[in-house]
């Protein structure tokens, strides 16, 4: 026996839904007495009949209507099947793991996952915050699809790419004594304490970190370590020492912490490079992975950030303020 075709229940339908053989034959751009020849073989695989034909009418068999709604919720579903597959093809729907590090949040990568989810409403879009190294060992392990770091580096086994850079500035209690100065380089702060972000978060993000210091020659005296900024910020505020940051975490200083442009003075190792140290927000996945759903996240959050040329490399204006 041969087996239905998708093309007999269109057939089928159009002719139960004209109830006329020409009619239907027209609709489909057929001429008739194929569309007959079909119809026959339909109610042959069927066993029944699912017409009755007078020379004045053509009409449905009791066969006939029940088989009409199964044919209809058919079609219905393998364009519903389709439609999703291409969606998937198109990398439109799915589940999408994405991973992140806590700074980011201060940049425009909020606004990003916001478009994001709007253009592509269908993708399950499931974050999880990190230090870069967890984004890192978490791509690794295949727990995340997508992941957003910072000064990672070259890693093995992933595709990394900087987005956008942003300078450090120098964090420091509002009321010291080189907060009346609204440029400050490395050598200024040789003989001040510090509090940064424990290395085990991302090695190479602490490395370029003390290496601001290093261009002139010492390294920092590092009293107190903490894993968040809003934390390094409070243990500033409090006294406790000063720290060197990615532009982005001024926007959650309080009045009480004071935010400065860091520069790199003349004569120092580093001076030949950037005329200012900055940090890198990038972007990292799986080597070959290929999915649909990763380039197209990939692809927009490419564009959406590399958009805004100044990305967060933010500014310090007249009132010593990053705008």
């Amino acid at each position: 026996m041969s087996d239905i075709e998708l093309r007999h229940l269109r057939y089928f339908v159009a002719v139960a839904e004209e109830l006329h053989f020409g009619r239907a034959a027209k609709r489909l751009r057929l001429a008739q007495p194929p569309l007959s020849q079909q119809i026959r073989k339909l109610e042959e695989i069927v066993g029944h009949a699912l017409f009755t034909r007078t020379s004045r009418a053509v009409k449905l068999t009791s066969a006939g209507e029940a088989f009409l709604d199964r044919s209809r919720r058919t079609l219905r579903k393998v364009e519903e099947d389709l439609e999703e597959a291409r969606s998937v093809g198109r990398g439109e729907i799915g589940f999408l793991k994405v991973g992140f590090i806590g700074s980011s949040m201060l940049t425009r990568l909020p606004a990003t996952l916001g478009r994001y989810h709007r253009q592509f409403p269908k993708v399950n879009l499931q974050l999880k915050e990190f230090h870069t190294s967890g984004v890192i060992g978490a791509l690794l392990e295949n727990t995340l699809d997508v992941g957003f770091l910072r000064d990672s580096g070259p890693t093995e086994g992933l595709d990394v790419e900087p987005l956008f850079s942003e300078p450090f500035i120098v964090v420091l209690p509002s009321k010291h004594l080189l907060a009346k100065r609204k440029t400050l380089t490395g050598a200024e702060l040789r003989d001040e304490p510090f509090v940064l972000f424990t290395p085990l978060a991302s090695q190479r993000a602490w490395e370029k970190t003390v290496s601001i210091c290093e261009a002139h020659g010492y390294r920092p005296n590092v009293v107190q370590e903490a894993p968040q900024w809003l934390t390094i910020l409070r243990l500033v505020d409090a006294g406790l020492g000063v720290s060197s940051a990615p532009a982005c975490v001024q926007r959650i200083a309080t009045p009480d912490v004071a935010c400065r442009r860091l520069a790199l003075a003349a004569g120092s190792r580093q001076s030949n490079a950037r005329p200012h140290p900055c940090s890198d927000i990038e972007l990292a996945h799986r080597t070959g992975d290929t999915r649909p759903i990763v380039k197209t996240f990939c692809t927009l959050a490419r564009t959406s950030l590399r958009n805004d040329l100044r990305g967060t490399a933010l500014e310090i204006n007249s009132r010593n303020r990053i705008v």
